[in-house]
C-alpha cells in the first residue's frame, strides 16, 4: 500500500474521472508515501496549515494503471506514479487530524451529510 495526500474538495472534485493532481502535469509524477509514518511526516512538514478537510488517501498499488517508480535514495520511503490515480486503487480514505500542539494523526475518514 502506497499512500498520497489530498485536500477533500480535489479528491472530490471530479469522481468519475481518474485524480490527477497539478504535480502530474508539472512534475510529470504523483507524489506518494510508503507508509503512515512517512505520510503522517510529509502532512506535519508540508500540510500543517492548509485548511479544510485533508486525506491521505491509502492506495493498492498493485490495482493503479499507472506505472509506480521508486527513484532516488529515499525510494522506499516515496514512490511516484507516473499518470493518474484511478479511484478503483483507493482502498482507503484517511483524515489528516491536525490539532495544534498535537501531531497529526490518520482517523478513518467520515462524509459528512
Amino acid at each position: 500500500m502506497i499512500f498520497h495526500i489530498v485536500p477533500l474538495a480535489d479528491w472530490t472534485a471530479e469522481p468519475d474521472l481518474p485524480y490527477a493532481p497539478p504535480s502530474l502535469e508539472s512534475e510529470g509524477f504523483v507524489h506518494c508515501s510508503a507508509d503512515r509514518p512517512t505520510v503522517l511526516e510529509i502532512a506535519e512538514a508540508h500540510y500543517r496549515d492548509t485548511p479544510g478537510t485533508l486525506l491521505a488517501v491509502e492506495l493498492d498499488e498493485r490495482a493503479l494503471t499507472s506505472e509506480v517508480r521508486r527513484e532516488g535514495e529515499a525510494s522506499g520511503r516515496y514512490p511516484h506514479v507516473h499518470g493518474p490515480l484511478n479511484r478503483a486503487a483507493a482502498v482507503h480514505l484517511w483524515e489528516i487530524v491536525r490539532n495544534p500542539g498535537s501531531p497529526a494523526e490518520l482517523a478513518p475518514w467520515q462524509p459528512g451529510p
